[in-house]
This record gives structure tokens, C-alpha cells and sequence, in this order.
């Protein structure tokens, strides 16, 4: 696969969940996960400035170890984490420099746009800078990462041309998301004629262990591949998908990455149909049938962040997975200035707009116990 002006393959190394030892990073299983990946003929690492010890690791496991032109290193740049002015956010990109050590960075993201964080990359004059920083040399290639809607994301490639590629999230079961709009926002790229990498291929780990119903469907078709690996061979079969990257937290998931990336072809028709018949599978599950249109924010006066919390609230149906719906919540509900479920008085408001007639009222009160909040 073309990368730019580069040859390489189309498996990532994602640097946001390195195996831990003692609380803090395992910079020697780090070394042989980076030994075990370029061996086999991989060379794209995706690390942040906001991923706590990260960019160090990678400095000690990789960049000290290999030659430079052997592999390409992205970075992002989080300007909407603490910056007042637009030399705190600039501040970002000398730190990550220091701290990876690598000279300049292949990819140059501008991380996470989209909602209440886009404005600050044009208040701070970002895409200028980064610009700035490619013609010197510091930056090979221009980007962002994206979490929103494909109008959006229309919206920032009009207005910011000079970005090269777009990195998003897309895995089978947000394909049809409406709190994800996976398929959108990837169409949207392709329509812009912007490459794309994928990021969260298997929903932070959730795909590698799907629901029992999902996983028989998978299972059935193939017994010896992982569920895994049918997350990421969806998203690097799709056109125009440069990098998928896998955020790699053991020997062990390296190598099962290994098995079926290494010589990865197109997916047939079967193993589509596969795929398809797994997420319809997902899908079949009952849930809170929220699709964000967000009529019940409008109108709740207590501004309780109801469609982040029945996402949340969702993927703990799916997965069991009760750490990550809490993590979810935190970020969905707190991390957009919305109050949780727990404050709820109950009006019945929301109700009245529901396209859905969601029985909002019960499901927040189902939420609140789940999480386990409390009354402020």
C-alpha cells in the first residue's frame, strides 16, 4: 500500500494502551512488541502528546533503536487540553519533539476536532503553524483526527484544504452507528478525496470480545480467526484506507495482529457477508433506542447529557464491559459539560420531543444505578 510516497502495510501500532508493569509503561515489553512488528516488515506508529508516557516510550523502544527513514511516527497535538494561548499549544509540538526525540513526525495530526474542541485549532492559528512546520521540515504530512458528524467534518475540509488525511473511527459495529456515524464521516472523507486512517478498528477492545451471538456468527465462518481480526481485516478492506491501527497492549495481541495482517488481501464476498451478518447480529440486541438526534437537550432544563448516557449506558448492554461504559459516561456526559442522569427531577420534558418515545425518565433512573452516581 502507497503511503504517501512510501511502501508499507497496512497494520498500525497504537501507542494509547502500551502494556503497564507497576502502574507505569513496560518499556522492555514494549521493546520486543516494536522488535516483533518491524521484524515483520511494519513501520507505522501512532502516539499523541496527550497519551500520558507515551511519546517517551516510544523515543526508548523505537527511536533510539532503529534508523530514522526505517519507520514513520505520528504525533498529535491537543490544543483544546489546557492551552490559554496559542504558545501553550505550540508548546505541545516542541514537548513532543523533545520527548519522542524523532527530528520531525511523518503525520502531524491536529487531535480529536470536532464539537466544542475545533475552534481551538483557529483561535490558536494551528493550521498555520503546522504548515509552517512542514516547509521546515518538521512535518512530512498534514492531518487531523475526528470524532463528529460527517456535516462537520464537511465543514473542516472546506474550510482547511491543506489537510492530507483524516484519521477516524470506523469498525463494523459503528459502521450504522448514529452516535458514531462511522460510515458517514468515512464517506465524507472519500468524497473530499481524503485518505484515511482508521483508528479504534475493534472499539477499544470491545470486538475482540464481542457478544456471545456475535461471536458464534464469527466463529461459524472461521474458527481459527479471532474476533479481532474480523474488526480489523472490515476496516483495511475498505478503499481508500491508508493505515489500520490497533492499539496493542501485549506480545500476544501483537502477534495475532501479525497472523493475518501480514500478507492481508481483499476480503471475499463471504467474509463480507461474515461481517455484515455479525453486525446485524449486534444490532438485533435490545437497547435504548436513542439516535442522538438530541431534541431532549434542547429541552431538559437540568441539562443532563442524555443521548452520551445511553450510549454508555448501550455498550455496557452489548459487552458487559461496565470500566469502559463508565469511562464512556464520564466523557460523553462530564467531558461535554453535561450533568448526569442522577439529577434528573424527573419533568417528563424530554419525553414530549422523543422522535423515538424513549421512556427517558426510567432509563436515566436505570442509568444512575448502573453507574452508581450519586446526588450532588
Amino acid at each position: 500500500m502507497k503511503f504517501f510516497d512510501q511502501e508499507i502495510k497496512k497494520l498500525g501500532f497504537g501507542l494509547m494502551r502500551l502494556p503497564q508493569k507497576d502502574e507505569v509503561i513496560d518499556i522492555e515489553q514494549v521493546k520486543v512488541m516494536v522488535d516483533r512488528f518491524m521484524d515483520a516488515g511494519f513501520t507505522y506508529f501512532d502516539t499523541a502528546w496527550a497519551y500520558p508516557g507515551s511519546e517517551d516510550a516510544i523515543r526508548q523502544a523505537l527511536v533510539e533503536r532503529y534508523p530514522r527513514e526505517r519507520f514513520q511516527l505520528a504525533t498529535k497535538n491537543a490544543a483544546w487540553i489546557g492551552c490559554e494561548t496559542r504558545e501553550d499549544a505550540i508548546r505541545q509540538f516542541e514537548e513532543s519533539l523533545q520527548k519522542t526525540g524523532a527530528g520531525y513526525f511523518d503525520n502531524y495530526l491536529l487531535h480529536n476536532l470536532g464539537e466544542m474542541r475545533t475552534h481551538f485549532f483557529d483561535d490558536f492559528n494551528m493550521w498555520e503553524f503546522v504548515k509552517e512546520k512542514k516547509a521546515e521540515g518538521k512535518i512530512r504530512h498534514i492531518g487531523f483526527s475526528f470524532h463528529s458528524t460527517p456535516e462537520e467534518l464537511e465543514q473542516i475540509l472546506i474550510a482547511h484544504p491543506e489537510a492530507e488525511f483524516v484519521q477516524l473511527q470506523i469498525n463494523y459495529a459503528d459502521w450504522e452507528n448514529p452516535a458514531i456515524q462511522s460510515r458517514g464521516v468515512y464517506e465524507m472523507a472519500r468524497k473530499y478525496g481524503k485518505p484515511v486512517i482508521v483508528m479504534e478498528p475493534v472499539k477499544g477492545g470491545l470486538l475482540a470480545n464481542p457478544p456471545e451471538a456475535v461471536a458464534q456468527v464469527l466463529a461459524q465462518a472461521d474458527a481459527s480467526a479471532s474476533p479481532a481480526s474480523w474488526a480489523i481485516r472490515f476496516a483495511a478492506d475498505l478503499e481508500g484506507v491508508l493505515v489500520v491501527l490497533s492499539g496493542m497492549s501485549s506480545v500476544e495481541q501483537m502477534e495475532d495482529n501479525l497472523s493475518y495482517m501480514q500478507r492481508f488481501t481483499s476480503l471475499s464476498e463471504a467474509q463480507k457477508a461474515t461481517i455484515e451478518t455479525a453486525r446485524e447480529t449486534l444490532t438485533a440486541i435490545p437497547l435504548v433506542p436513542c439516535t442522538t438526534c438530541n431534541y431532549c437537550a434542547k429541552v431538559c432544563p437540568m441539562e443532563i447529557g442524555i443521548s452520551g448516557t445511553f450510549t454508555a449506558k448501550n455498550i455496557y448492554t452489548l459487552y458487559g464491559n461496565l470500566d469502559t461504559a463508565k469511562s464512556q459516561e464520564r466523557w460523553l456526559v462530564g467531558g461535554h459539560g453535561k450533568k448526569q442522569a442522577v439529577n434528573c427531577i424527573r419533568c417528563g420534558a424530554c419525553e414530549g420531543v422523543c422522535p423515538q418515545h424513549i421512556q427517558i425518565r426510567e432509563e436515566l433512573a436505570r442509568a444512575a444505578e448502573l453507574f452508581e452516581q450519586q446526588q450532588a
